[in-house]
């Protein structure tokens, strides 16, 4: 296919635009059914700028290289807009991709475009978020996430164990939300869980929409105002959770309100380090995610049928204290999560 493509370079906590990444594996190396001495183009759209999907891209790469598939990549943001990422839907199909990798915006909005490319034979591999479950069925061929029940039940553990350590009976704790997402929501349901079990006098005093990396900072700060006895904060994915410490730090906060968060990033890990308010964060590492969604990806075009569970498990990641800090900056020196 020889399409002229737009090239834009991308930082893993920036990612914007559209680029095309063309990835080469090693013909023969393993792989599934037609994965290998094949080439094929897959349009990727990501949800929003945070770090997470700069370490989907680089699983994307990784994982075509294990498969020994040539993969070309255009990649989109839909910044949180089912709209926009309806528009980039339809380009990739008028492109004539082969697959189609999304991070769904919308449960139920996202469902004409996932059709749309189901209807043009075009598989759709959702990762991270997807749109409901009965829809997911008839028009996704695999979605790739870490259990957001499971997920926000551990982080609940931690913040459980942390209140109880600490003689804290009834905590007041504010959420810092991504809840335009179910998974989101399905996140705070397993946090509440545990609490509910373990810590059964906490009160949830705030929960607000807080995604943006900065801009969470000035709902967080908001809400301590509005709450000085805050506890804790629960921030449900990277960028609500640094907002978190961040507005901690600046409202002068440090020892009397902690943050749990979710997902990794260098900012995180760091705080981790220091220790003083991030207690823990619980992560789906980015580049794992995209190694098996560009593998269901391959074998959707390799004419693997589509399973009978479209589920597919990333595996959950419990990071507390100052040395699960340390072992993530070693790990990631490259930054990407």
């Amino acid at each position: 296919m020889d399409l002229q493509r737009k090239r834009k370079l991308i930082a893993s906590v920036a990612i914007i635009g559209a680029m095309v990444m063309t990835v080469a594996g090693c013909a023969g190396t393993g792989g599934n059914a037609g994965s290998t001495d094949k080439s094929i183009t897959v349009g990727a759209i990501y949800l929003d700028t945070q770090g997470f999907y700069g370490g989907v891209q680089r699983g994307v790469q990784d994982g075509a290289a294990e498969n020994g598939t040539t993969v070309k990549v255009l990649e989109s943001n839909a910044q949180d807009d089912a709209s926009k990422e309806s528009t980039f839907v339809s380009t990739y199909i008028t492109a004539n991709v082969n697959a189609i990798l999304l991070s769904a915006a919308s449960g139920e909005s996202s469902i004409p475009a996932i059709k749309q490319a189901f209807d043009a034979n075009i598989p759709v591999i959702c990762y991270n978020t997807c749109i409901a479950d009965e829809s997911a069925q008839k028009y996704v061929y695999s979605y790739v996430f870490g259990d957001p029940v499971k997920f926000g039940e551990q982080i609940g553990q931690a913040a459980a164990d942390y209140f109880i350590a600490n003689n804290i009976a009834a905590p007041k704790i504010g959420v810092l939300n991504c809840e335009f997402v179910e998974v989101c929501v399905q996140r705070r349901e397993g946090f509440e869980n545990v609490l509910k079990e373990k810590v059964p006098g906490y009160t949830i005093v705030s929960n607000q929409l807080a995604t943006d990396p900065t801009k969470s900072i000035d709902t967080a700060t908001a809400m301590l105002t509005a709450n000085p006895d805050t506890d804790a904060f629960f921030g449900e994915s990277g960028g609500a959770a640094i907002g978190g410490v961040k507005a901690v730090e600046q409202n002068n906060r440090v020892g009397k309100t902690v943050v749990f968060g979710s997902d990794m990033t260098t900012d995180l890990a760091n705080a981790l380090v220091k220790g003083d308010v991030l207690k823990a964060s619980v992560d789906v590492s980015g580049q794992a995610v995209g190694k098996l969604a560009i593998k269901a990806a391959i074998d959707a075009v390799g004419g693997v049928a589509k399973p009978a569970s479209i589920n597919v498990d990333a595996p959950i990641v419990l990071y507390t204290g100052p040395e699960d800090g340390k072992k993530w900056l070693e790990a990631h020196a490259n930054g990407i999560p």
